[in-house]
């Protein structure tokens, strides 16, 4: 089975954001598609991408499942350069829709899933004018970052119930991004959830979309309402 890419456009005009949604292992983009529904029904004139993992998945070789890296024999020490690996091609690829659909980095969020989250925040953080948002369902970091972008807001979403990915790995991450210079993050925990990708969740996300302020615009309201010559 060959890589696919499911894509919904607005049905009239220009994209006005762009939701690039990456799924888990062994999985394929079609498990994305509620994810993918309640992203249109809050966004009407975005543009939502949906993309098959590039490599077919190693663990079931005849199944239809893909994946963005192999989990065979990952660990703690390799699952950095594992993912560090496919963040060029994957750039790449994320730049060449950005211009055929004429959205720029801060009108562009990605949205990944377990493996596919770990993609995205790994991507962003390798990327820093890439993309304006990140959306990580139970998910984590590779690594903790030294440094994130600070045009960049990290949103998370985990089960408390999550025994795949734990959800400690959510909150160490929240915690470390906001306590960097320029971080910004969100944390959602819905305790009784495993490791899916829960309703509770879904509209989580919608919600920090439409109403969470980067702080980095509140800074730089005020730095204009303080500066001379401001009338209010």
């Amino acid at each position: 089975m060959t890589a696919r890419l499911l894509q919904s456009l607005p049905d009239t005009g220009a994209p006005a954001q762009l939701f690039i949604l990456l799924h888990g292992v062994g999985a394929s983009a079609d498990d994305l598609v509620p994810l993918a529904q309640a992203l249109r029904q809050a966004f009407p004139q975005a543009a939502l991408l949906l993309p098959d993992g590039f490599e077919a998945f190693d663990a079931a070789p005849t199944a239809q499942g893909r994946q963005w890296f192999s989990i065979a024999g990952v660990t703690e020490d390799n699952r950095a350069e594992r993912v560090q690996a496919v963040v060029p091609t994957f750039t790449a690829w994320v730049r060449g829709h950005q211009e055929r659909l004429g959205v720029g980095p801060a009108a562009t969020a990605l949205v990944g899933f377990s493996q596919g989250g770990i993609v995205a925040l790994e991507t962003a953080v390798a990327e820093p004018e890439l993309v304006g948002r990140v959306l990580a369902f139970s998910s984590r970091f590779a690594q903790l970052p030294e440094a994130v972008p600070p045009r960049t807001t990290f949103h998370l979403f985990h089960g408390g119930q999550d025994t795949v990915i734990p959800a400690q790995h959510a909150t160490a991450a929240f915690e470390h991004v906001a306590a960097l210079d320029g971080g910004d993050a969100t944390l959602d925990i819905a305790d009784t959830v495993g490791h899916a990708l829960h309703p509770s969740l879904l509209e989580r996300a919608v919600f920090r979309l439409t109403h969470h302020v980067p702080p980095r615009l509140w800074r730089e309201a005020m730095s204009l309402a303080a500066a001379p010559g401001h009338t209010p």
